[in-house]
């Protein structure tokens, strides 16, 4: 794939997942605090559901950089199991080439340069064994360099190693607490669930939530038209495409596939609720799916943006190239990450579970020409 390199910098990578994992704990201890305050002040339920699907999407963002700085701290322990024995390998044949030409100058002693350019019977020859001697004490001096370079770098690695080693512990039972959360999180949301699903007041309010998470979303959607990095994301897109051997986005109008099986229960455009009269917008489409069912990417692209989008939840958007972009929202289980590129059909995420009010749904978006598209045009009947 274009723009993937087999060098990894193990240390930058790791660094910048440490610094989202940072930011996410502090965006979640800030949601859980924001969550007692509603408590504590009686706050509605829908409020208080709303809060606790954004602790949820956040942890299960900080699951998925968890998953990613194991799986290079992983890769980084593999790669040095592998190379510490290769290089103590070259170390041993080191010494042992050092120790064999010591022991030869012990026994048969190395005679002195002057004392061996005087023995000789003519200048040409005095001059050849002047470059021989060169070249002799060049090579010791060379195998001397490599040997202390190489205990120097044997040392560093066996370093980085238990490093690594320990690192990849502590991520382990970071990621077990924040599951443990994670299903704490959900049993909780699950009774202001029922609350609001019998609340038609509630419900109303929740429905409030969602309106405002659309502007949320535009918001978002601004927010990557403007991306400085765009044009850069651009060309990546423009090479994975050429790598690819596939069409631009803008020719498979009524062509993709869909991101997940099911069936539509909220079309594109306004839409009216019999139970509260009322009509709101949808800028997609929601089609209703078994929880943890696999969500697919219906093209090629570059994974812009996850985040948390209010009364939608955790929300993957996908740059496709061309001003045109896919987004995936109610979604768990995040199997990508911010600036990774994707193929058509790989999986993304998973479908959320039951535990929001329209139930277990892909809500699904495209964005084309500077404004939102109806799905349905898109994707193969």
């Amino acid at each position: 794939m274009p723009g993937q390199s087999g060098d990894v910098n193990y240390d930058k990578q790791l660094a910048k997942q440490d610094k989202a994992i940072s930011s996410l704990k502090s965006e979640i201890a800030k949601t859980q605090q924001e969550i007692k305050d509603q408590e504590q002040k009686e706050k509605s339920t829908a409020g208080k559901l709303s809060s606790l699907e954004k602790e949820m999407s956040l942890i299960t963002q900080l699951i998925n950089r968890l998953n990613r700085s194991q799986n290079l701290t992983r890769s980084q322990i593999t790669k040095l199991e592998k190379i510490i024995p290769e290089n103590e390998l070259i170390l041993a044949r080191y010494l042992a080439r050092y120790e064999k030409r010591a022991v030869e100058v012990y026994k048969k002693g190395e005679p002195n340069l002057l004392i061996k350019l005087l023995s000789s019977n003519t200048w040409e020859q005095a001059i050849y064994r002047a470059r021989y001697m060169k070249i002799v004490s060049d090579i010791e001096k060379t195998l001397q360099d490599s040997i202390r370079l190489l205990i120097t770098d044997i040392t560093n690695q066996k370093s980085d190693l238990d490093v690594a080693l320990r690192k990849n512990v502590e991520t382990t039972n970071d990621k077990t607490r924040q599951q443990n959360a994670l299903q704490n999180n959900r049993s909780s949301t699950q009774r202001e669930l029922n609350k609001i699903q019998t609340d038609k007041r509630e419900l109303e309010k929740y429905l409030q939530e969602k309106q405002a998470g659309l502007k949320q979303l535009e918001a978002v959607r601004q927010q990557i038209l403007n991306d400085k990095n765009r044009a850069q994301r651009e060309q990546r897109i423009r090479d994975q495409r050429e790598y690819l051997s596939s069409k631009n986005f803008a020719e498979l109008k009524g062509q993709l596939l869909w991101p997940v099986n099911g069936k539509i229960v909220a079309k594109f455009g306004n839409q009216w609720n019999s139970q509260l009269k009322t009509t709101t917008e949808n800028p997609g489409i929601d089609i209703e799916a078994s929880a943890k069912v696999p969500v697919r990417a219906v093209f090629n692209g570059i994974v812009t943006t996850i985040t948390y989008i209010r009364g939608y939840g955790t929300t993957i958007i996908i740059d496709h190239g061309g001003g045109y972009y896919t987004v995936y929202t109610h979604v768990t289980d995040l199997q990508v990450h911010e600036d990774g590129e994707i193929k058509s059909q790989d999986i993304i995420a998973y479908v959320g579970d039951d535990d929001s009010v329209n139930g277990s749904i892909l809500h699904f978006e495209i964005w084309g020409n500077q404004q939102k598209l109806n799905p349905q045009d898109w994707l193969i009947k």
